[in-house]
């Protein structure tokens, strides 16, 4: 390898170490600050909006975007254009989080006294504790560190990375004290490849035309029928009392035809079906449906309510059509 990309690397390293250095750093001095912040977080009748200029603005809509998927309302808000008319999205009821490095950038100051004025709780992420927007908040998150990982300390880098660390950590506390789920999580993603794998069964079911409906005494061309009419290539078994009591798959039609010959044609569906068919639950996840026919070795499963009623059948195609996985 080159003494260039001996170098480089090294700088490459150099820098995560030192970022990674300041995360520690910041999560060693964490105060009651933060706590006071979560609460207020989850008390608010409002929102969270969050604002920083620069490089800090670019933290804070991150951050905004963090907050609002983990189940807190909140948006960024720019203190410039804060300062030409849109002050007027911060409510009383809502909660102010400032993110400033120096704590003087001066827009952002003037954001925060309006929010005070108005009785808004501040939260602040800044290095300087001892600036004016610490001052004006009411509770302020030490986000200082000893130099940028740049050398120069000129680029937002160390600081930058301590910011976002500490607003990741408010919007995952908060979360988690307010038991915020996976079906929560699903329900706010519910676009894109996340969205989709954290989708439910129910979602990605297909229905049983009544014509796919077996019972135990159907012939054998009932079966068949059955079996084709929706090209799902199986067919689920009722009893009278539409409890699941088997299925019959095209691949059981013809193993049947194998064995018996031209007597297979005589024969009851309750002689031809599979008496321990696999299900899964509507509410289940489609990626454990994925998980569970890639186990089993088959390509469908029979969709079934809570009391265990059928609603319907998620196949592998259509998970694999649908991107799940």
């Amino acid at each position: 390898m080159s003494e260039f990309s001996e170098h480089t690397k090294l700088i490459g390293m150099e820098v995560l170490n030192a970022e990674a250095g300041a995360l520690i750093k910041a999560a060693s001095v964490i105060s009651d600050s933060f706590a006071l912040a979560v609460e207020k977080i989850l008390s608010i009748q409002g929102k969270v909006v969050l604002s920083g200029l620069g490089k800090s603005g670019h933290i804070a809509r991150k951050l905004a975007a963090t907050m609002a998927s983990t189940g807190t309302p909140a948006f960024y808000l720019h203190p410039g254009e804060a300062m030409h008319g849109d002050l007027g999205v911060l409510q009383k009821g809502d909660l102010l989080l400032a993110i400033a490095y120096s704590g003087e950038t001066i827009e952002l100051i003037e954001v925060a006294k309006y929010a005070r004025r108005r009785g808004v709780f501040v939260v602040s992420i800044t290095g300087n504790l001892r600036s004016n927007l610490a001052d004006l908040s009411d509770a302020v998150l030490d986000g200082s560190i000893d130099k940028e990982a740049d050398g120069l300390g000129l680029a937002p880098t160390n600081s930058s990375t301590v910011a976002l660390g500490l607003g990741d950590a408010l919007a995952i506390a908060v979360m988690r004290q307010r038991k915020f789920t996976d079906n929560d999580f699903a329900a706010y993603h519910p676009g894109g490849k996340l969205g989709k794998r954290l989708s439910h069964v129910r979602d990605q079911m297909k229905i049983f035309d009544l014509a796919s409906l077996l019972l135990p005494n159907d012939d054998f061309h009932g079966a068949l029928k059955a079996v084709t009419c929706q090209n799902f290539g199986i067919a689920p078994v009722l009893d009278h009392n539409k409890n699941i009591v088997g299925t019959v798959t095209d691949g059981d039609l013809r193993r049947a035809l194998l064995k018996y010959g031209a007597e297979a044609l005589t024969k009851e569906v309750k002689d031809l079906m599979n008496s321990r068919p696999k299900t899964i639950s509507s509410s289940s996840r489609s990626v454990d449906a994925v998980n569970d026919m890639d186990q089993n070795k088959i390509t469908s499963l029979l969709v079934v309510s809570d009391a265990g009623k059928l609603e319907g059948i998620v196949r592998m195609h259509d998970l694999l059509e649908a991107k799940i996985i």
